[in-house]
């Protein structure tokens, strides 16, 4: 008896998160140490230590900037820390790592070209050997919906089918 291939003879492209997965380094940069005492910013101490810092250890990096302590801080304070990020890091987001996941996401699926998979049978791969942001499987969703013949999630051997053009 011959074994066929139904899922190879099915059509099916699969989009993968792999293939788009951008593998640099995430960090958290924590701010507090810069601030007096951990929770006061004073302008010129807060920029000193900004300026004595080098920020090269950061190239080629995806940076999430918050304060681990209850701090009040003036809305230009992750800007300015940002001034120097820019020459070095790759992207640079306010909040948690998990804040950065899903900005580095967003990012991400603007710039995807989904013309590929246009008019085709697409399943979104469900696992991944990264932890992908839930709200990037709904944005790459809402761009792939208006071009794919249909749409679902999970493997070729067990998925969901999520939309299916009439």
């Amino acid at each position: 008896m011959e074994i066929i291939n139904k899922v190879a003879n099915s059509g099916l492209v699969t989009f993968d998160w792999e293939d788009f997965y951008p593998k640099n380094p995430r960090v958290f940069i924590d701010i507090a140490p810069f601030l007096h005492e951990g929770i006061l910013l004073l302008e010129k101490p807060f920029r000193a230590a900004l300026e004595e810092k080098d920020w090269s250890e950061f190239k080629d990096t995806f940076v999430a900037l918050g304060c681990s302590t209850d701090a009040l801080l003036p809305s230009w304070t992750y800007t300015l820390v940002t001034k120097y990020l820019q020459p070095f890091c790759i992207f640079c987001s306010v909040g948690s790592l998990a804040d950065l996941e899903r900005d580095i996401f967003l990012q991400l699926i603007e710039k995807i070209d989904v013309s590929a998979y246009k008019d085709k049978k697409v399943l979104l791969k469900g696992c991944s050997n990264h932890s992908i942001p839930e709200s990037a499987y709904s944005q790459i969703t809402l761009k792939l919906l208006p071009i794919v013949q249909s749409l679902s999630f999970g493997e070729a051997c067990s998925s969901v089918p999520l939309y299916k053009r009439k």
